[in-house]
């Protein structure tokens, strides 16, 4: 099976042979982020924050971690320097997820390093469309998170573009996992400090626990199960809370030929639900849930997928943004 490559579609040819060009550009890139290794620490290349997060609380004072995708960037729309690709070839360690960067899937494949983790091949994906937790596929107001969670798993849903949905570091049992996964594969290349590895990975799963657990008590006593979003990144955390995420378009956080077909369909959904808030990504247009919730009556919030941290994200890592997107989720939701 296939990961659903969430930006647009690139020609296979030209990632090729941007690869090559990189990696014949090896010898003529002076030495920096990932490549250098004077200081002793394991070089780590991160395709993105969530992967870059993963790498530096589990690899700790032992790993020098940098990340392709600048903050403030599309990570979907991230397109390789040579630099960059030749920055690959030179990593003790690749932290990447299958899926969501065509451009670094295809220079990973090329890059010949032997430790690469794949955080998405730790996890069970799932197919996602622009509804998860549907209204007609058994979901039910009111249902419980296990419920809900337990019937999704043996579930696949159809939407305006569906495919193997790699948001997983919105749910935070599916990250937890990936970490597990990360850290077999920062060990694997630095035997040497395995144990203090298995001891930060040990100390992040027992934050995530927490943070589902801050989810789930969160979540309990809400009015509503259903949010609208621009685009699907959050069908994850939608089947670990038993909550119905609408959204906009599909997993293409930048598609703007949404049907009208589907747009009067938001709006029946938004009234019937007593949907009064559409929520907006920090690093994509705000426009589509403007003219949605000025359609419907409704209000705006921020609903951040995580893919990067800037000024604008409402706090300055991955827990503390989460955390943000619960009170969010409760606002909108009735659960204060």
């Amino acid at each position: 099976m296939t990961v659903m490559n969430v930006r647009r579609h690139i020609s296979t040819a030209a990632l090729a042979g941007s690869a090559v060009l990189g990696l014949l550009a090896v010898s003529a890139c002076s030495t920096s982020g990932a490549a250098d290794k004077e200081d002793g620490k394991l070089a780590v290349t991160a395709s993105f924050y969530p992967m870059q997060f993963l790498a530096e609380k589990i690899g700790g004072k032992h790993v020098s971690v940098t990340s392709l995708t600048a903050p403030g960037t599309e990570p979907h729309d991230l397109e390789l320097s040579p630099k960059q690709t030749a920055q690959l070839g030179e990593s003790d360690a690749i932290v990447y997820l299958k899926g969501v960067q065509p451009a670094v899937d295809e220079a990973v494949k090329q890059s010949g390093v032997k430790h690469t983790a794949d955080a998405a091949s730790f996890t069970k994906l799932e197919s996602h469309g622009a509804e998860v937790g549907g209204h007609d596929h058994g979901g039910h107001e009111g249902e419980s998170a296990e419920e809900h969670a337990e019937h999704s798993e043996h579930e696949g849903h159809e939407g305006e573009e569906s495919g193997l949905d790699p948001h997983i570091w919105l749910d935070p049992v599916k990250y937890a996992e990936a970490a597990k996964g990360v850290e077999k594969t920062l060990a694997a290349a630095d035997p040497k400090h395995k144990a203090d590895y298995e001891k930060n990975t040990a100390a992040l799963v027992k934050q995530l626990d927490e943070l589902n657990q801050e989810y789930k008590d969160g979540l309990k006593n809400r009015k509503s199960d259903t949010f609208i979003t621009t685009h699907a990144a959050f069908g994850y955390l939608a089947e670990r809370y038993g909550l119905t995420e609408e959204a906009i378009s599909g997993l293409d956080p930048e598609a703007t030929d949404v049907s009208g077909s589907r747009v009067k369909e938001l709006q029946g959904l938004a009234k019937k639900h007593n949907v009064d808030t559409v929520f907006f990504e920090t690093l994509t247009s705000p426009d589509m849930a403007k003219t949605l919730a000025k359609d419907v009556h409704a209000k705006t919030d921020v609903l951040d997928p995580i893919e990067g941290i800037t000024k604008k994200s409402r706090g300055d890592d991955y827990l503390a943004v989460m955390e943000s997107n619960l009170k969010a989720l409760q606002k909108a939701l009735g659960a204060k």
